[in-house]
This record gives structure tokens, C-alpha cells and sequence, in this order.
């Protein structure tokens, strides 16, 4: 099959969202087949019933670029004004945080997400610097061990299938040298309700849970209340996790 063939096939089969990988296949592991890298990926997002492909939707993408604003943004803020160094915003989308705190002299902000065009606005729409910016997948990022001193995630863990989220956090683990803080909504009720579609599927479910696998990596985790919230279903809650100790 040529070479155009196949990205026609691809096209057809995969997913939106997962487009971005067919144009990565060169780099991975080369110890799969084109086809068998593809058939990993379409089985990763049909057993999670993950909603990878609302990142390219363009009223979504809208969404993205304003909902924390009143809570978990000004949270950030107050959280990143005491590191220093190099800091990784996760699944950064737009990278508003990034522009948000554009003046932060103690520190040098990158972000990183799995969809092209989020990076694409990043650059376009917030003049971002294309250096700062990365697409690759959370539960595999291309950087190397300790790269950042720290690093962290908004709304966005909870859209992982449960072996993605352990994923994710194992790499924030590899690639951060000190801490990485989490912001993700919690059932209300403390219960585990699973996941949930109401708009974009997502993990409902209570603190607990949540440090259940937050600590297989660290040791130390500490929960602390965020202004977000989704009232009569979720409560927001930054889990600050923290490998090591700054000298």
C-alpha cells in the first residue's frame, strides 16, 4: 500500500483526535508496525470512551480558552509565584495559563498536548514562543527524566481512562524533579460514581481515589480545596504532590 493510500485508509478508521499520531509514526517505538501502533491507539480510546477528538472541535476549542479564568487560573498563579525554573503545564491546551503568567520572572513555562491545533493556538492566538511549546501524549511525554523543576495539570487528569491516569501521573513523576500539582474535579457526594458524559467524559469520583493513584508514584500528596466547581456533582481539589524538596 503507498504511502497516500494509506493516510486515506487512516483518515477513515482513526479517529479525529487521533490523527497526530499517524504523523508521529516514525518516531515511537520502531519495534511496531505502522498498523500495530494505530491498532494500540484505537484500542486506548475505544476502551476509555475517552472524547479525544472535542480537542479539534472549534466551539469547544472556545470553551477551552476561557473556563478557569475566576478559579483555577488565579489558583495557579499563587501555586507557580513560589517555584523557580523550568515548570511543564501538562495537556496545556491554548496555553492560557502560559500567557497568563508570561511576566513570572521566577520561572520558565512550557506547554504540552496532544492536539495540533491547540498547540497551533497557542502560538497563533497567544504568541507563545514555538520553543515552549510541544505536541506529544501525557501518557508518554517526549521529555527526558528531571527536565522540569516543576509541573502541573488543569481539568484534565479526569479525562484519562484509570491506566491513563496512572500513566500520566507516572511521567509527571519522570519528567519533574520536585513537585507536579493536579487540579481536577471530585464527586460531591464523596463517592465513586465513575465516569460520566455529561459534556466530556470524565472520572467522578471522591479524594480518595484520587490519592489512591497519585500515591503509587509520590510519597507525599496534600489536597487542598479549589474555587471550581460543578454544583450537584463535582467539587474542584488541587492534589500538590511532591517528590522532592527544593534545596
Amino acid at each position: 500500500m503507498g504511502k497516500n493510500s494509506l493516510k486515506k485508509v487512516i483518515k477513515f478508521v482513526v479517529p479525529a483526535g487521533l490523527i497526530e499520531v499517524y504523523r508521529n509514526l516514525k518516531s515511537p517505538n520502531k519495534n511496531d508496525s505502522q498498523i500495530e501502533r494505530i491498532k494500540k491507539r484505537l484500542k486506548y480510546n475505544k476502551e476509555g470512551n475517552q472524547d479525544i477528538d472535542i480537542y479539534w472541535d472549534d466551539e469547544f476549542v472556545k470553551i477551552l480558552d476561557t473556563w478557569g479564568v475566576d478559579n483555577a487560573w488565579l489558583e495557579i498563579q499563587l501555586l507557580l509565584s513560589n517555584c523557580k525554573g523550568r515548570v511543564l503545564d501538562i495537556a496545556c491546551g491554548s496555553a492560557p495559563v502560559l500567557e497568563i503568567c508570561k511576566d513570572f520572572r521566577n520561572i520558565e513555562l512550557y506547554g504540552c498536548d496532544i492536539s495540533d491545533k491547540l498547540i497551533a493556538r497557542a502560538h497563533d492566538l497567544r504568541g507563545i514562543s514555538k520553543e515552549r511549546l510541544l505536541v506529544t501524549d501525557a501518557t508518554k511525554m517526549a521529555y527526558h527524566d528531571d527536565e522540569f523543576n516543576y509541573s502541573y495539570s488543569i481539568g484534565s487528569l479526569e479525562h484519562f481512562t484509570e491506566d491513563g491516569i496512572d500513566q500520566v501521573v507516572a511521567e509527571s513523576y519522570r519528567v519533574t524533579k520536585y513537585g507536579s500539582f493536579h487540579m481536577l474535579p471530585t464527586n460531591e457526594r464523596g463517592e465513586n460514581e465513575g465516569w460520566i458524559s455529561p459534556l466530556q467524559s470524565y472520572h467522578n469520583n471522591s479524594i480518595d481515589w484520587w490519592l489512591s493513584h497519585f500515591k503509587k508514584k509520590y510519597n507525599t500528596v496534600i489536597v487542598v480545596k479549589s474555587k471550581w466547581q460543578d454544583p450537584g456533582r463535582s467539587l474542584g481539589h488541587w492534589f500538590l504532590c511532591y517528590k522532592n524538596l527544593p534545596d
